[in-house]
This record gives structure tokens, sequence and C-alpha cells, in this order.
């Protein structure tokens, strides 16, 4: 198999072709960041993107990103810049523990990628698939807000 995970391809032995992505990339790429919050597509923090579409990497089999394109949290950004949502993010002080916000950060940015006028409604169904425990939400929605005035300049 080959996988295209934040612009670099790798190959990926036949053997993990129905492991979970999420596990491929924690454990044989050592990308972290993609957390795994409840194993059975509930909570979302394990939201990457798919070809520009936000899933649940805990339920796709590895087989199913076969010659995709995979963005994970660690492939938005590079050491010089920040992402405008994640500028967002520190400006309006939305992480509380940190835990789901990976997946919400990459449901944003597809969002955003999708509909630059964003809606109230939108980015509640872009959200929706991503709980938060420490219920940030209001603050998630003025940041998404915020970048979305940032992508516009």
């Amino acid at each position: 198999m080959n996988l295209t995970i934040n612009g670099k391809s790798y190959s990926l032995d036949d053997k993990y072709s129905e492991t979970p992505l999420l596990w491929v990339l924690r454990d044989q790429y050592h990308l972290t960041g993609t957390k795994y919050g409840c194993g059975i597509g509930v909570c979302g923090s394990c939201i990457v993107l798919i070809d520009g579409q936000p899933k649940r990497s805990c339920l796709v089999a590895a087989s199913h990103a076969n010659n995709a394109q995979i963005t994970t949290i660690e492939g938005i950004s590079s050491d010089s810049s920040k992402h405008p949502v994640q500028i967002a993010w520190e400006k309006l002080q939305v992480p509380q523990c940190g835990y789901c916000q990976s997946g919400q950060i990459l449901a944003a940015i597809s969002y955003l990628n999708k509909d630059p006028d964003i809606t109230d409604k939108g980015i509640n169904d872009a959200l929706s698939g991503v709980l938060c425990r420490c219920g940030t939400y209001p603050r998630v929605k003025e940041a998404i807000k915020y970048a979305s005035n940032l992508l516009k300049k």
C-alpha cells in the first residue's frame, strides 16, 4: 500500500491493510497528534483529513486510505508559519485540556476550505463530529470566524 501523509509518500506493508489508520499513524509513523479517544467513531479526537474530507481515523482501515492524501495535525503548518486556524485558536485561547483540539482544528480547516462564507449553522455542522468535554464551543466558533477573516485577507 502507498500512503501519502502530510505530503510525504510511505510504503506500508499489506499486513496492516485492515489496521485502523489511527494506529498506523501513531504506531508506524509516530504521528501522535491524532488522538485516540473512544475507538468507535463517536468522539472525533482522531479526525484526519483524507483527500480534504474529515474522517475518523479509528474507523478507517489503512487500505481505504491507499493512494489518498492524508493530512494530520502535524501537516497543517511548517516550523516557520502557523495555519490561520492555529493562530485563531491561540488568539482566542480556545484550548483547555486540548485533547479534542487536533480533531476540531482539522474539521474547521476542512469547513473553511469548502465555504469561505461561514455561518453558525455551518460551524455547528462541521464540528458536530468532535466532542469537547471541556465545553469550549463558544470560543471555537469565534476562533473559526476569526480564522475565516484571516484567510480572506
